[in-house]
Order: structure tokens, then C-alpha cells, then sequence
């Protein structure tokens, strides 16, 4: 009789987690492609921007540059707080209070007013990313979090392209201001939505640890992942920074993010400028590049976890290798619609394996008790990466021209994939049962 109960026992836990691994997934994911419609619609109104208010490019560009650096500096903070308070709390708030500085960036005209909400901005987009980390896991063991992460990764790509395709209309019909307007709309909605389905842990639900549902063994030097006792703030930043494979992909991942952003904060206009083709064609090659990235990110994290056994540094050298190679072919090819969207979509496709597996591998390296601060860390020096790509940028152009730009990507992703060989074969040390 008890063998039964217990059976049954099971059998409705294991629906229960399950269950709850569902609602987390899709509410994240909308979650955060919700952060993205209040990020990058700033990007997509610059060339409206400049034509209405008469800024340079580099006055723009320093809006980014500001907004990026503390973002990047907030999103350890942030992940610090994630990891020991509630990410529930964090992810909903930060998206809440994005919204509302959009809804300022719509009312205003002038640089120092920009600077001041964008940077506000993008303190509470660094609310985002983390508490994501660490629901991610929490929910989901390492053997298959590779595949996981990179499905959820898609809600960058699905809020950028969302953004991309409706951009032309909102600037055509209703103007640059309607573009900080309407994504806040939904974000206050959808920051409600969040708050209402996201749960920290499976513990928190009274289920049993993700550990404990997938049967993993923790190797010696993991052992403290079954611990219950609770990691102090300098715990947490001590495992965190004493480790040198953390500072290896971080790294890595400023030179990665110097390309990626550049392409996403300046893609359009370039597309313009240089390329010679429309607002229109420009808006659905960005699109392009988003939606393929979508493909990109679960073909690495796919191939990471069965391929290379949850190793993530063979994926992501090869991935940097070859957008080296798609970015000279988009500085030396000639004016053709069809080879700016090849390059755009490749280059899409490949920079988010990367970018995935770098967040992935932080949290593989450490504790998931510290996921949120290992993730906010890559995005720290991710994100001061941005901060040269916005008034770097903006000032390589108006002095050098746009090639100056395309050499220093191809530089940068060199050195990226350079240093992301060094953990060729790093991963998380668990073994299933």
C-alpha cells in the first residue's frame, strides 16, 4: 500500500514540476522580449531622430554610451540581489520602471534630457537578465540547460524583431515619439503578467530540488550545490571573481558585444548610409538578423549539450571564427540588397550562439546559488562593450567613415574567439544517475 502511495506520490510531483517548468519558460521569455521592446527602439528612431532634431552621431551615440556602462555595472548588482532575494520581485519591477522612462524618452527633445532617462533606462533593463539566469537554474539541470537557455535566448531576437517590423509604420505614420510610447504600453501590462507567474525555485513550491528531480550526482568539487545552507553576499562575489575561467568569457564577451551591438545599434543606419537601400529594407534586414539569431542560438546550445557534452567553448570559437568572415564580406561587397541580407542574416545567426553559451558557461562555472551573479558579470563587461559601440562608433564614423568600423568589429571578434578557445574543454562537472 505504501509502495502505491509513494508511486503516486511521484507521479503528481513530477506533473507538478513539470508543469511549473512551463510557466516559468513561457513567462520569462515573454518577460524579457518585453525588455527588449523598451531597448531597442532607441536604435530604430535614430535615423528619424536626426532628421528631426539635427544631433550628430556622436551626440546619439553618447546617450548609449552612458545608459551602457552603469547597465552593464547594475546587472552583477542586480544579480547579487536575484540570487539572494526574490528574482520574481526584481524582473517585474525593473520592467514596470523601463516602461515609465520610455514614456519620458517620448516627451522629450534635449541630449542632456536623453541621457538622463535613457541611462535611468537602462538601470532597469539591468533587472532583466539575471533573475532569468537564476530561474533558469533553478529550474533546469546543467546536462540540459544548454538546449533550455538558448530556446529561451530567442526572446531577444522575438522582441528586437517585433520592434524591427513594426518600427516602419510607427515612424512612417505616427513619428519617432510613438516608438518610446507604444512598447511601454505593453510593458506595463506585461510587467503585471510577470509578477503574477514567475516563482523563484521549485523549493519555494514545495517541490523537490531540480537535482533531485534529474537525478544528478554532484562530482566533489560541486558539492556544495546540495547544501542547504545559504551563501553570504561575499560568498557569492568571492566565487564569482576568484574564478579565472569567469574573467576568461567575460572578457571575451566585451569583444563579442562591441560587435553585436554595433551592428544592432547602428545596423540601420549603415544599412542606409553606406548600403544605399531603404528605411523599409534596412528595418527588415534587422529583422532578418534577429530571426535568424533565433535559429542560431538553439542550433549552439543544441550542439553544445549533445555534441560536445555540455561543453560551450568549441561553439562558441567557431561561431566568432566565422563572423570575422561575414563581417569583411559586408565591408567588401558591392551595393546589393541580396549580400546585405546574407551578411546580416549570417551574421545574426552566428553571433547569438555565442552570446548564449557565454551566460551559460558563467553559471556552469560556478554555483547556481550565484548564477545571477555570474551572468550579471558577463554582462558588465558585455555591456561596456556596448558603451564603445554607441559614441565609439558614432565618432569612428563622423572622422574615419564607416570602414574604420567594420575593421575594428573584425579585430574585436578575432580576439573574442581567441580567448573563448582557452575553455575549450570547461563545463559543468555533474553526471546523471
Amino acid at each position: 500500500m505504501s509502495i502505491t502511495k509513494n508511486k503516486s506520490k511521484s507521479y503528481i510531483c513530477k506533473k507538478l514540476f513539470g508543469y511549473w517548468r512551463v510557466r516559468i519558460m513561457y513567462s520569462i521569455m515573454i518577460g524579457y522580449s518585453s525588455f527588449y521592446l523598451l531597448k531597442q527602439n532607441f536604435s530604430l528612431a535614430i535615423p528619424s531622430m536626426i532628421k528631426d532634431l539635427h544631433y550628430t552621431k556622436t551626440e546619439l551615440g553618447s546617450i548609449v554610451t552612458v545608459g551602457a556602462i552603469l547597465y552593464g555595472i547594475l546587472k552583477c548588482f542586480f544579480g547579487l540581489i536575484s540570487d539572494k532575494k526574490s528574482a520574481r520581485y526584481v524582473m517585474s519591477i525593473g520592467l514596470l520602471c523601463s516602461a515609465l522612462m520610455n514614456i519620458c524618452m517620448g516627451f522629450s527633445s534635449l541630449i542632456p534630457i536623453f541621457t538622463i532617462f535613457w541611462t535611468l533606462n537602462y538601470c532597469f533593463q539591468a533587472m532583466g537578465m539575471p533573475p532569468c539566469a537564476k530561474l533558469l537554474r533553478h529550474w533546469f539541470s546543467p546536462t540540459e540547460i544548454g538546449t533550455r537557455w538558448s530556446f529561451w535566448s530567442w526572446s531577444h531576437e522575438i522582441g528586437r524583431s517585433i520592434i524591427a517590423l513594426i518600427s516602419s509604420p510607427i515612424l512612417i505614420y505616427f513619428g519617432w515619439r510613438y516608438m518610446f510610447f507604444f512598447p511601454a504600453a505593453v510593458a506595463i501590462v506585461l510587467s503585471v503578467f510577470l509578477f503574477n507567474r514567475l516563482r523563484d525555485t521549485p523549493e519555494s513550491m514545495g517541490l523537490p530540488s531540480i537535482e533531485e528531480m534529474a537525478e544528478i550526482v554532484v562530482t566533489k568539487e560541486k558539492k556544495f550545490e546540495n547544501k542547504e545552507k545559504k551563501l553570504s553576499y561575499s560568498e557569492i562575489l568571492k566565487m564569482v571573481f576568484s574564478n579565472k575561467s569567469v574573467w576568461i568569457i567575460c572578457i571575451a564577451n566585451f569583444f563579442l558585444y562591441f560587435g553585436k551591438m554595433t551592428f544592432l545599434t547602428w545596423g540601420a543606419t549603415f544599412l542606409i548610409e553606406s548600403k544605399s537601400v531603404s528605411l523599409i529594407t534596412a528595418s527588415f534586414c534587422m529583422a532578418a538578423f534577429d530571426i535568424a539569431g533565433m535559429l542560431g542560438a538553439i542550433s549552439a546550445g543544441y550542439i553544445s549539450d549533445k555534441v560536445f557534452k555540455g561543453r560551450r567553448g568549441p561553439v562558441s570559437t567557431v561561431c566568432m571564427t566565422i563572423f570575422t568572415g561575414l563581417v569583411a564580406l559586408l565591408l567588401l561587397a558591392p551595393n546589393s540588397y541580396w549580400v546585405c541580407a546574407f551578411c546580416m542574416m549570417g551574421s545574426g545567426f552566428i553571433l547569438s550562439g555565442p552570446q548564449v553559451l557565454i551566460g551559460i558557461a558563467a553559471t556552469d562555472f560556478v554555483s547556481k546559488k550565484a548564477a545571477g551573479t555570474a551572468n550579471g558579470f558577463t554582462g558588465t563587461l558585455g555591456y561596456i562593450g556596448t558603451a564603445v559601440a554607441g559614441v565609439g562608433t558614432g565618432a569612428l564614423v563622423d572622422h574615419y567613415g564607416w570602414n574604420s568600423v567594420f575593421l575594428a568589429i573584425i579585430i574585436a571578434s578575432f580576439i573574442s574567439a581567441i580567448l573563448l578557445s582557452l575553455t575549450w574543454n570547461k563545463k559543468a562537472e555533474v553526471l546523471i544517475k
